[in-house]
């Protein structure tokens, strides 16, 4: 497949951290409850992709919701993201990748009960994003 950011290997290497890159570009995941982009924000933040700088998720569809990683009920628009069938688990899981580098996020799930307008929950790796001013308060 193909993303209006590509790099090679040594391109990504040289750019991200060892974790980073682990994760953005082979699907790993993060320790639970390692990332300082856990918990609740008090402001208002847009979430970017650490690879390309694509503007993925913001504060206002954050949720808490206890499970390790960063929470979202839903990415800033549906065409930021794309969702790949993940069987690596022997389970069927739904893999976020970053639309515009291909990065690897998380995964998105379904019917958990959360009291969300969506009834999902993106549970994305907090090293796969930087948290931002939005554009409004730069």
């Amino acid at each position: 497949m193909t993303y209006p950011v590509e790099k090679t290997d040594d391109e990504w290497r040289a750019e991200l951290s060892a974790e980073e890159y682990y994760v953005l570009r082979q699907a790993g995941t993060e320790r639970p409850g390692s990332s300082p982009l856990e918990h609740q924000d008090d402001r208002p933040y847009m979430y970017e992709c650490r690879g390309c700088g694509a503007e993925l998720f913001q504060s206002a569809t954050k949720f808490d919701a206890h499970c390790g990683w960063p929470a979202f009920y839903a990415p800033l628009a549906e065409d930021r993201v794309e969702h790949i069938e993940d069987r690596s688990l022997g389970q069927v899981r739904t893999e976020v990748r970053c639309a515009r580098c291909g990065s690897h996020l998380g995964h998105v799930f379904t019917g958990e009960g959360f009291p969300t307008p969506t009834d999902q929950r993106y549970c994305i790796n907090g090293v796969a994003m930087r948290r931002i001013e939005p554009p409004e308060a730069r």
